[in-house]
């Protein structure tokens, strides 16, 4: 694969995104993902999955120059639901998933580690939705798994100002399941966290995986549905428009709410 590393160890395969500089989430690189995830789940060997990305972040969020190939909003809306699709198998894996963050998880990013069944982090690490400084929204249901860990009121703060939080915020709030002071140490105990999960019996595993899915708003997937929709929307806008082409120019939009 060009964009993943993959090993496994001890009933651990550990997923490490691979697209310097800022492991941006292309098409490309979710459908490498897609692919080692049928890999992974069909190998008895593979008890836990472990995603990190390589450099100086996690994931800094989707490929925004990508959005420039789009035709059109139903297009835009269509990239959303593969990419909604992706991050709900990831939620409904039949094995745990623990992504270990550092430096950013912003945009796409943000929203594949809220696939994940548990979250770690560094405590400086930043975290959060930006879509509305560039005149979009999230779309890879964001909108709708934010509000489940820190709350709606909290959601819509960092949904509307576009501001991310810390590591350290995000696990005050139940973001994230720890924090750590350095990468090094993150990844040390991310490690031993699915080594411990590992040794468990698959079977019981499996089950409370399952169990746990049932937890979940049974409004999500319409609330998701809905979010593509709106996503292809706002690209067909003037500030949709707008804000892509000034974040790919790195200057500010200029928005006039149309």
């Amino acid at each position: 694969m060009k964009f993943l590393k993959v090993s496994v160890n001890e009933k651990v395969a550990t997923i490490t995104l691979n697209r310097p500089p800022a492991n941006a989430l292309s098409k490309k690189v979710l459908a490498e993902l897609d692919e080692l995830l049928t890999v992974l789940e069909n190998n008895e060997e593979v008890h836990v999955l472990l995603l990190h990305g390589e450099g100086r972040f996690f994931a800094a969020g989707a490929d925004i120059k990508e959005f420039t190939e789009a035709k059109d909003g139903a297009e835009f809306s269509q990239n959303a639901r593969s990419g909604q699709r992706l991050f709900n198998r990831i939620e409904n894996l039949n094995k745990p998933v623990i992504s270990a963050i550092h430096g950013a998880a912003l945009g796409g990013g943000l929203e594949l580690a809220m696939a994940c069944h548990i979250r770690l982090a560094t405590s400086d690490a930043k975290l959060g939705l930006p879509e509305l400084s560039l005149g979009l929204i999230p779309g890879f249901a964001g909108s709708q798994r934010l509000p489940r860990f820190v709350g709606t009121a909290k959601a819509c703060e960092m949904l509307l100002t576009s501001d991310p939080i810390t590591g350290e915020e995000a696990q005050a709030l139940g973001l994230v399941n720890a924090t750590f002071a350095t990468e090094e140490q993150l990844l040390k105990e991310s490690r031993k966290l699915a080594l411990k999960i590992a040794a468990k019996s698959r079977v019981s595993v499996t089950r409370t995986l399952e169990l746990l899915s049932y937890t979940r708003s049974s409004k999500q997937e319409e609330g998701s549905l809905k979010e593509a929709r709106f996503f292809g929307e706002v690209f067909d806008s003037a500030d949709g428009k707008e804000g892509i082409q000034a974040f790919i120019e790195k200057r500010s939009p200029k928005f006039q709410n149309k």
